[in-house]
């Protein structure tokens, strides 16, 4: 035999052996991830020929099944109020997959996982009953967020700061899952919302990290009452007015220009949320300091599930000019942040430090309301002393009693926050984000919030965190306090 030959028969005799690896593996190992492939048709069949379980709020069920006739797919998914409750169930389609809770527990909702399964339907691989996820929302401080943002362009997370519960995820505007999840509707209805790069449906509460702007302030401060800085939020800083950016002859400046800001406290900074006093901040603790805080927030956390995966929110790491350094002490150069992380923020400072890992879903119950699986929760670590944690609340109920956060008081409750107001597009050439985040407290009830809109119909010299988000964000902890 030739060389020729005999390569030829090895190059064969090698694809053949790939070959019968390959169709071995799709037998065995690879045999359930092609089974549950949206895009099988078998799949499909087996899901909708019966109901699918349901995901629940506050006892009550946000999705159902219809009956939709004889065919091959029986039986389509339907949602109570799917815009309002859209960023927590996701959608399910039998044409277009699924998406959040509906695809992260779809074995629990189709009867397929083990839990569901019987050792019999294990054997035959037959689907068990369907079960239920119960979420932790709250649909009285849902509805409330929604009702508040409606008409503008944003999103809004409360938790409960001792357990990290979410209590509402809120993304407008928004869009109904019900549309798409089948019959001869359902194509156009995803054309539609699938123009703009699918912005209809995107979720401004987890997934669209901006500039969170002086909202930022409280990390920085944080981070200037834990390092011994500055001692108290009552001890006047050296920062000088005008302040120019290290290295540049740029001058940084205040919001108010008429503001008490040179040398200010701390506390009145929050107040009246001088740039110059936490760019200087910024610059004086340096780059490694700022990170270590952040990082302690939940910031530059790659993988952020509860259990649904929420964006990155970023801190820089690479190496920074000192303007650039001084700018990070205010929200702005590439520091980002979404709804869900600065409401962390808050949830820490009210919980005398200690940041409970978000969490979304309680508990999964099989057809009979048992409880198969009590969701594991992330823990509990401590972000700042609870002595820094109660100088940072004390200054923001000044923020909320005297300065620019006034629209977020809530009769009869504690509350404290902080406004932010994010510089947009090159050279601020967009209306800027107006944020808010807080907390609120009354009697053995408390809360944190944060709030961000995107676009509003406000004029451009009316765009800021106090006059837009910090109201939203008071109808959210009035529900959630007094419900």
């Amino acid at each position: 035999m030739n060389r020729t030959v005999r390569r030829t028969a090895v190059l064969l005799l090698l694809l053949l052996l790939a070959l019968l690896v390959r169709a071995t593996w799709i037998q065995g190992p690879g045999a359930g991830a092609l089974a549950d492939n949206d895009h099988n048709r078998r799949f499909a069949l087996r899901r909708y020929a019966r109901p699918l379980g349901d995901i629940y709020a506050g006892g009550q069920p946000l999705t159902g099944s219809e009956h939709t006739g004889s065919g091959p797919l029986a039986y389509q998914r339907t949602y109570a109020d799917g815009p309002l409750y859209a960023p927590v169930t996701g959608y399910d389609s039998q044409l277009y997959g699924s998406t959040l809770l509906e695809r992260l527990y779809r074995g629990d909702l189709d009867g397929t996982d083990t839990r569901m399964q019987s050792p019999l339907d294990v054997l035959t691989k037959s689907p068990g009953p369907p079960g239920a996820v119960m979420t932790t929302i709250d649909p009285a401080v849902q509805r409330a967020g929604f009702a508040a943002l409606s008409g503008a362009s944003g999103g809004a997370v409360a938790l409960d700061p001792a357990s990290g519960a979410v209590l509402a995820m809120v993304s407008s505007p928004s869009y109904d899952p019900g549309l798409i999840s089948g019959g001869p509707g359902a194509a156009a209805a995803w054309k539609k919302l699938s123009a703009d790069r699918g912005r209809a449906m995107a979720n401004l509460a987890l997934r669209e990290p901006v500039a969170p702007g002086s909202a930022f302030k409280l990390v920085t401060a944080a981070a200037a009452l834990e390092d011994g800085l500055y001692p108290s939020v009552d001890t006047p800083t050296r920062s000088p007015l005008p302040y120019t950016l290290p290295g540049t002859r740029t001058p940084l400046p205040n919001e108010d220009a008429s503001a008490p800001c040179r040398n200010a406290t701390l506390r009145t900074a929050l107040r009246y949320s001088c740039n110059n006093v936490f760019a200087n901040v910024a610059h004086d603790l340096g780059q490694p300091k700022m990170l270590a805080m952040a990082r302690k927030f939940g910031f530059d956390e790659p993988r952020q599930d509860f259990p649904v995966r929420a964006a990155t929110s970023v801190y820089p790491t690479s190496a920074m000019t000192e303007s650039s350094l001084a700018l990070t002490g205010i929200g702005q150069f590439d520091v980002t942040a979404t709804p869900l992380q600065m409401a962390m923020v808050s949830a820490a400072i009210v919980n005398d430090g200690r940041l409970a890992a978000p969490y979304l879903v309680s508990e999964v119950t099989d057809h009979g309301g048992r409880p198969v699986l009590s969701v594991p929760r992330g823990g509990t670590s401590q972000v700042i002393s609870p002595q820094t944690a109660e100088q940072l609340r004390s200054a923001m109920e000044t923020v909320v009693g005297k300065g620019s956060g006034a629209a977020a008081r809530v009769p009869g409750a504690e509350v404290g926050g902080k406004t932010g107001t994010a510089q947009r597009g090159v050279g601020n050439s967009g209306n800027p984000y107006a944020w808010f985040t807080a907390y609120g407290r009354k009697g053995d009830r408390q809360v944190a919030v944060a709030v961000w809109i995107r676009d509003s119909a406000a004029a451009r010299s009316e765009v800021s965190g106090g006059r837009l988000a910090a109201p939203v964000a008071a109808r959210m902890m009035t529900a959630a306090l007094n419900h």
